[in-house]
């Protein structure tokens, strides 16, 4: 790990989280491209030692089976013509082979149905034991490539490549000048900017949370056969709007789309100090129960005040367009919204959720509008290390107008 001889784990949990992620990133591995590994590699909690397991055998593939079939129909053709010398023998081969086929066909015979019944209600595949899958799966209904916007927010880049943040006023094309007399006006901090000299407009940046979500769900949904869309969220229109289901990333202070978009519930984005956001934002709560606070904030250490813990949304809501929806996750950092895909991505935290929601929703056949309050627990402000569900919400949103599109306003 590139420490010093004087390490102290209590100071500096790098071994525990680094443990932590191979973990994770073993049984993802097992999961799905190394689910036919003949050798099982883990490394049991608590323990820095790994084991070996044997892993038992896996049918084979269907086309290991017709490959066999065709061997072993061979084989029988050839011994028929023996069955003088050996019937016994011929009879028995023959007996193999029409099981080895018949075992193709029902598993070709599965597959065929399957496909059929997908193709006839227009369903997203979804594997019998696949708890996240059959989550996504409600939500995309029939669409097989919904959007996924990443926030691309605004910077006012100078000729030393310093960046300067700007949250309102008229946009132009990345590399364009910007007018002196706007940068001043809407730039968060326009006494820097107005002795910066020459500014362009820069929106090539996103955040590092935001860039691991986009693959969690990328790679979720591509397990599910279906291939999303990734878009910069000023690049959406009403026309993804209208024909696909949506997911936004990030809050409104980072993602435009986020701010045009989000449904009205109990929980909402706020940010106190406009001018000074870094970790300041927060989720608030209108009607908060039993043991439910009314503000939640990024959490730092009172020392060092290295980010411990984030807080981020994950809402479902109608689209603008009956049998479309928007998917919002996002935190008031970025690496909350890190940690709420993980959460909306993972086994675990689906089947936390689907445990919440069963009991308010009897329909199960479509998702139920609400909002869900992520916690998020970090290690060096940066390493994500896990999410917890606080609190769902039910949400009674009114859908936005197909015009209130997420391109940019000029």
């Amino acid at each position: 790990m590139g420490r010093k001889p004087d390490f102290d784990p209590k100071l500096d949990p790098i071994v525990r989280v680094q443990s932590h992620r191979l973990r994770v990133k073993l049984k993802e591995y097992y999961d799905v491209e190394g689910n036919r590994d003949p050798i099982l590699i883990q490394f049991p909690k608590g323990h820095y030692i790994p084991t070996f397991e044997a892993m038992p055998a896996s049918l084979p593939a269907l086309s290991d089976l017709e490959a066999i079939a065709d061997s072993a129909t061979e084989a029988s053709a050839e011994k028929t013509t023996e069955k003088q010398a050996k019937p016994i023998r011929s009879r028995w081969g023959f007996v193999v082979a029409a099981a080895i086929a018949m075992a193709v066909f029902g598993y070709w015979l599965g597959g065929w149905r399957t496909e059929k019944r997908l193709s006839a209600t227009g369903a997203v595949a979804v594997p019998n034991d696949g708890v996240v899958e059959s989550f996504w799966a409600r939500f995309l209904g029939s669409d097989a490539s919904p959007v996924i916007a990443y926030p691309d927010a605004v910077f006012l880049l100078d000729d030393s490549n310093d960046l300067f943040r700007f949250r309102h006023g008229a946009i132009d094309s990345r590399g364009a000048v910007v007018d002196p007399h706007v940068a001043r006006e809407f730039a968060a901090n326009p006494e820097i900017v107005a002795k910066a000299g020459q500014l362009y407009y820069e929106n090539g940046y996103t955040g590092t949370g935001e860039l691991e979500a986009v693959g969690m769900l990328a790679g979720l949904l591509g397990r599910m056969g279906v291939k999303p869309t990734l878009k910069s969220s000023r690049d959406v229109t009403p026309d993804h709007l209208n024909q696909h289901n949506v997911i936004l990333l990030s809050s409104p202070f980072q993602n435009p789309a986020v701010a045009q978009l989000m449904a009205a519930g109990d929980f909402s984005y706020s940010n106190p100090d406009q001018h000074h956001q870094q970790w300041r934002a927060q989720i608030l709560d209108a009607h908060p129960r039993d043991g439910e606070a009314s503000t939640y904030g990024t959490e730092r250490d009172q020392t060092s005040k290295v980010l411990t813990a984030d807080y981020s949304l994950i809402t479902i809501a109608p689209g603008v367009t009956p049998g479309r929806w928007i998917a919002i996750i996002g935190g008031l950092d970025t690496k909350g919204t890190e940690g709420a895909a993980m959460f909306a991505t993972s086994k675990q935290g689906v089947e936390r959720l689907n445990n919440v929601l069963d009991r308010m929703n009897s329909n199960k056949k479509e998702p139920l509008p609400f909002q869900a309050l992520v916690r998020v627990q970090m290690a060096k402000g940066y390493q994500v290390l896990g999410a917890d569900l606080i609190s769902v919400h039910r949400l009674q949103p009114a859908k936005p107008e197909p015009t209130a599109g997420a391109g940019p306003s000029h």
